[in-house]
């Protein structure tokens, strides 16, 4: 196995070593005491995949290195260490140097050691992913001549990701009548949870597919959706309740031609993304009124705005927001589906800025 390569930067030449001791048995580690020695090396090495700095340094400090480090290996990911707690250079090193991790001096070899491990991880799948992407980027462009191309695409994701998956769900199943200790338990959980996440994933991502394809076949039917608390599924349900939030609904009686379940697909998502963004102990408003020939419903949380460019990019597939730490939250298809089962519809979402916070809207047909 080809070990993988981290810099490791500072100028103080103990701390250096004592970086190199604490990885060179997994990682092939390079030494720099200097921003300008460092980027040499950078230089010399394209395939540096982790680099770890210390802020205070002479010439040249550890976020301005790590900004020309970005340019040069934008692959590699990148760690602050720094001796005291500066907001200012944390700002500076998220925004400039566009850190993985933020630790401070002294550090804890534990947590060092776990945070390369997964930075070194999460540098494993970037790359493996932009290698799939390349190899499916030649795909669809040779499928792109063929007639039945996104439905081929479909047929190949299902097959490819649903079956091995039902065969770990299988084996979690058998492995779950089993006599198992405590940590046999905890483990089982969490593989379990995981492969959960994952089938949600695929099935939310061949429901984008399968309308994009117009094999999302519609039930259309005269309905409505009064009494919308009791159509929440249990997980939106969950954050309400944690939250303490209570969902106001208007005038939902109102009846619509469309596909009930479709739509409170719809309706799930957006409520649940209401509670998650609003603040605690709050009114989550659901109304339908009459426009003309159309029913327009709404949902309207108390919490923070949008910004413009936001609202541009939040209903496109695979939009994920990341904090600081680069922890990602969600796969961004929410509101991708809500825009693909509205689409088929003949409808779209509108997402708007309010004194209190964000309505999200759509329209449709009157019975």
């Amino acid at each position: 196995m080809v070990k993988h390569t981290i810099l490791c930067v500072d100028d103080e030449i103990d701390n250096v070593d004592a970086l190199e001791r604490l990885f060179r048995k997994k990682y092939s580690v390079l030494k720099a005491t200097s921003g300008a020695q460092a980027l040499q090396i950078l230089d010399q090495n394209p395939s540096v995949a982790l680099i770890i700095s210390d802020q205070r340094m002479p010439m040249m400090t550890g976020v301005e290195f790590l900004e020309k480090a970005q340019k040069s290996h934008p692959e590699a990911l990148r760690i602050l260490l720094t001796g005291y707690t500066d907001l200012e250079s944390v700002i500076m090193a998220v925004n400039q140097g566009q850190i993985y991790r933020y630790l401070t001096k002294p550090w804890d070899s534990l947590d060092l050691s776990n945070t390369v491990d997964q930075a070194i991880e999460k540098y494993e799948i970037s790359r493996e992913l932009k290698k799939k992407n390349i190899e499916l980027a030649k795909a669809l462009n040779e499928l792109k001549s063929l007639d039945k191309a996104k439905s081929n695409f479909m047929i190949l994701i299902n097959h490819e990701l649903k079956t091995p998956l039902t065969s770990i769900l299988s084996f979690i199943g058998l492995l779950n009548e089993t006599q198992l200790d405590d940590e046999q338990k905890l483990f089982l959980n969490r593989i379990s949870r995981g492969a959960d996440k994952l089938k949600s994933i695929i099935d939310d991502v061949l429901l984008i597919v399968r309308a994009e394809t117009n094999q999302l076949k519609l039930q259309i039917a005269p309905t409505n959706f009064a009494g919308v608390e009791k159509l929440l599924m249990p997980d939106v349900s969950n954050v309400l309740r944690y939250k303490h939030q209570n969902l106001i609904e208007k005038n939902m009686g109102l009846t619509v031609n469309a596909d009930r379940d479709l739509i409170r697909q719809v309706l799930n998502r957006l409520v649940h993304n209401a509670a998650k963004f609003g603040q605690d102990n709050t009114d989550i408003f659901i109304e339908a009124s009459k426009e003309q020939e159309q029913i327009s419903i709404s949902v309207l949380n108390k919490g923070p705005q949008i910004e413009a460019p936001v609202i541009e990019k939040i209903l496109r597939p695979f939009f994920i927001d990341e904090d600081v730490m680069n922890h990602s939250t969600g796969m961004g298809l929410g509101l991708s589906i809500c825009q693909s089962i509205l689409s088929l519809h003949r409808s779209k979402l509108k997402i708007e800025n309010t004194e209190e916070g964000v309505r999200v809207s759509f329209s449709l047909a009157t019975a």
